[in-house]
């Protein structure tokens, strides 16, 4: 390849951690005792219905047909069930007060935001009361001096988003369901993204937090300070809880100076040791300006390009596809650094090929084919895996995994994609391509292969309804007594997203 290839622009067309035992009977203890106050198996009565409406007013206070189906699944189309009714209240005291009242009734709630989860999170049983937080919206404050956003937990990522940069900032987080995440679901569920290389997870965004406990009880801890050394930072008990020991009312984030100049490269690979080294060349020279580096295998890449109508700007089909962003401070950097370092790259053999996108119409059609996983819901029978190894296994396993599936469904369609900067591996099953085959047996079968590697059975998605059973692969039995033994210190009716973790 020339080195103006560089410069074409994009066409287009229309482990289980631990072998030891302790702290098992006390995990199975709590557990089952959570279990047993959670799993009532009967309606809501009518007297608590009738104290939610007279708390929240009858507007707030959905049943039967006037719940609608967005409550009903998420993004998983994971068993649609209408709940037993659905609040929608539009303050955190009301939120409190909904909670009171549960809580007393021993009525289990499930805290519901975008419904865009990929884990079954935020399903609830038909025994079970929703609580949606999409009324509480509202970015409250941007405070300059402080850099920070303090937003309602209904809001959803693109809307802090866009007031981050109307104020000359930058919020680091971002996801492609962006427009329809809530910043409440995202940091209940510890959410990653595209930029997690540069930026980390949700947590790492997060300074202060307010919630409402399973009783009623208000934590507001909504400080800026990112020194504050005083005991226990509660506020990470709560992130990535999915809703189990608290609902997120409102946070505070942090925000970043914008990145003023972004470059956008597609990348062909002759396999996955080599996207290993061009990320390491990458890192070495460019440190933290390395805002994304996703990886597509040739069965996703293909179809993101068939799906999206974009046309692959290489002539010949590769072994492997890395989408990197370059994210500069400097207003002033054209691109030429990082032109010239897959220029070198492609010198020294690193790299098959490249193109940088020439306008912000080429970088959304270079994102527009790694973003289709948008459409896999509807496109698909999606049976998806998120995972998290060690970067340097992670090209194994994909070859392992795939060779597995093979001889096990021959005819499978799977798709293999992630973001190797952070470990993390996506795969997801095509169910239609193996009829009557049960989901769960093929959740069995890949999650097993983690086992000896270490692996998560979560990077970023949580766990939910989906992983629940598997998550002994990844915790140790120590590890899942001091999560039960949390549970139930803070939700000891066991009333709060039942059935989810544990």
């Amino acid at each position: 390849m020339t080195d103006n290839r560089l410069a074409s622009g994009v066409a287009s067309s229309a482990g289980s951690n631990s072998t030891s035992n302790s702290g098992g009977d006390i995990s199975s203890n709590i557990s089952s005792n959570i279990s047993s106050n959670a799993t009532r198996g009967t309606a809501p009565l009518p007297a608590t219905l009738d104290a939610l409406r007279a708390a929240l007013g009858d507007d707030a206070v959905r049943i039967g047909e006037q719940i609608g189906e967005h409550a009903m699944t998420d993004w998983t189309r994971h068993d649609p069930t209408r709940p037993a009714a659905l609040l929608l209240p539009r303050s955190t005291e009301e939120v409190s007060r909904a909670l009171a009242i549960c809580h007393a009734a021993h009525q289990p709630v499930v805290p519901q935001g975008g419904m865009t989860g990929l884990a079954g999170g935020a399903i609830a049983r038909s025994t079970d009361i929703a609580l949606s937080l999409e009324r509480l919206t509202g970015v409250e404050e941007i405070d300059a001096a402080s850099a920070t956003l303090t937003v309602r937990a209904g809001t959803t990522l693109q809307t802090a988003q866009e007031a981050a940069a109307e104020a000359g900032f930058e919020l680091a987080l971002d996801l492609g369901a962006r427009g329809s995440c809530q910043i409440g679901g995202n940091l209940a569920t510890n959410a990653g993204g595209n930029r997690v290389i540069q930026s980390g997870t949700a947590r790492d965004q997060v300074l202060g937090l307010e919630v409402v406990l399973a009783n009623g009880d208000v934590l507001t801890s909504l400080g800026k300070m990112v020194k504050n050394n005083t005991g226990y930072d509660l506020k990470h008990w709560f992130i990535g809880s999915e809703g189990t020991l608290g609902v997120i009312t409102r946070a505070v984030l942090r925000l970043h100076p914008p990145r003023a100049a972004r470059h956008t490269a597609l990348v062909a690979l002759d396999g996955y040791a080599a996207a290993v080294n061009l990320l390491r060349r990458l890192s070495s020279r460019f440190g933290n300006d390395i805002g994304a580096f996703e990886i597509m295998w040739p069965d996703f890449y293909d179809f993101g390009v068939k799906l999206t109508g974009t046309r692959s700007p290489f002539a010949d089909p590769h072994p492997l596809y890395a989408l990197i962003e370059h994210a500069s401070f400097d207003a002033s950097d054209d691109g030429e650094r990082f032109s010239c370092a897959l220029t070198e790259a492609l010198d020294s053999a690193v790299i098959r090929d490249a193109v940088i996108a020439q306008s912000v119409a080429d970088v959304r059609a270079l994102w527009a084919i790694r973003e289709c996983t948008a459409e896999f819901p509807v496109r698909l029978d999606a049976i998806n895996f998120d995972v998290s190894l060690p970067i340097g296994e992670i090209g194994a396993f994909v070859d392992r995994c795939r060779a597995a599936l093979d001889q096990q469904w021959p005819g499978n369609v799977s798709y293999f994609f992630g973001h190797i900067g952070d470990s993390n591996l996506h795969v997801t099953v095509d169910g239609h391509s193996i009829p009557g085959v049960d989901h769960h047996a093929v959740y069995a079968f890949v999650y097993e292969m983690l086992r000896s590697l270490h692996g998560s059975v979560s990077a970023e998605h949580g766990i939910g309804l989906l992983k629940r059973e598997f998550l002994p692969i990844s915790r140790s039995p120590a590890e899942l007594a001091a999560m039960a033994a949390i549970k139930h210190a803070l939700d000891p009716h066991g009333i709060l997203n039942p059935g989810k973790l544990f």
